[in-house]
């Protein structure tokens, strides 16, 4: 039985991530290992908004709302003495759920320009909230109080333990992805992002459907959010910018829409680039636009189209 393209280039990028940790170790640079960790996370948050971008043509420009509510469900409880693991992370992605389903019972009853502000609207009064948050540090934002705790062997203070939590996390997230967009409910979503009014025709109402889609995509960016917190260790409400939802879409595009393991690509390029080039100027982001107009111009699928070729068109 042949191996697909796709396959390979998938095993090849799992073996490499899980091989991070001892050669930082073995090279004496343990820097990497936060970098890379960083980037799995963020990968987490565009994957999550890949859901609903690359497979729902949902063009979210609030997806960081999600990550600052994460963060904060970990922040607060933590700054009040509760370190509890579950009920932190529990407390992200139920929030992140919720705040999700009330903006995508409201957005979604638009479409183009309109669902475009709607969601920024609303990122951006979350983001004023945050501010508005003296208590917790308002526009300066405050120190995490403790890493979450889960007790036994998954203590996420040890770097190389929270490393391979992440990598875990990344994992099984993208195995449930690929499950969701292989259903009928996955396939009721893209119908609708192809010709909605044909899906209506045939019998399917695609609001449920996309609002579903919505508030797991909004799970996963608070599941990124408090996987953020706990690795910068502080929150700051610029986690829910307009901007770092605008980066978020960026390594999306850069990766590839609608390949759910493009984003992952995606993330790890555009951190390399953020990383590489604020070394070499103070005006990095400048560079960052010839870039993906190149990508969107050139590699229809971004980067994981051109590793696997015509396979990327299967996500």
């Amino acid at each position: 039985m042949a191996i697909s393209r796709r396959t390979v280039v998938l095993a090849a990028g799992c073996i490499v991530l899980a091989l991070v940790p001892p050669i930082a170790a073995l090279t004496n640079q343990p820097f990497y290992v936060d970098l890379f960790r960083r980037m799995m996370i963020f990968a987490i948050a565009a994957v999550s908004l890949d859901l609903i971008l690359g497979y729902g043509g949902m063009v979210s420009f609030g997806h960081a709302a999600y990550l600052g509510i994460g963060a904060y469900a970990v922040g607060i409880p933590a700054f009040h003495g509760i370190e509890n693991g579950w009920l932190q992370w529990g407390l992200a992605i139920t929030a992140s759920a919720v705040v999700a389903l009330v903006i995508g019972a409201i957005s979604l009853r638009t479409s183009g320009v309109s669902f475009i502000m709607i969601t920024l609207a609303f990122a951006q009064m979350l983001y004023y909230l945050g501010i508005s948050l003296e208590t917790y540090g308002g526009d300066n934002g405050m120190r995490l109080a403790g890493r979450s705790r889960f007790g036994g062997p998954v203590d996420l203070r040890e770097p190389t333990v929270f490393y391979y939590a992440v990598l875990a996390i990344l994992i099984v997230f993208l195995a449930l992805g690929s499950r969701l967009v292989a259903s009928r409910f996955g396939m009721v979503v893209r119908a609708a992002k192809s010709n909605e009014p044909r899906a209506r025709a045939i019998g399917f109402s695609p609001l449920p459907y996309k609002l579903t889609a919505f508030v797991i995509a909004g799970s996963g960016g608070g599941l990124a959010g408090a996987l953020l917190a706990n690795q910068t260790e502080y929150l700051t409400p610029d986690f829910m910018h307009w901007t770092r939802s605008g980066e978020i879409m960026f390594m999306v595009i850069l990766g590839g829409m609608g390949t759910l393991f493009g984003p992952v690509i995606g993330a790890i390029a555009f951190l390399l680039l953020e990383d590489v080039l604020s070394a070499l100027t103070a005006h990095w982001q400048i560079m960052l636009g010839p870039i993906l107009i190149l990508v969107v111009l050139f590699a229809k699928r971004g980067l994981f189209g051109l590793l696997v070729g015509a396979e990327a068109r299967d996500g």
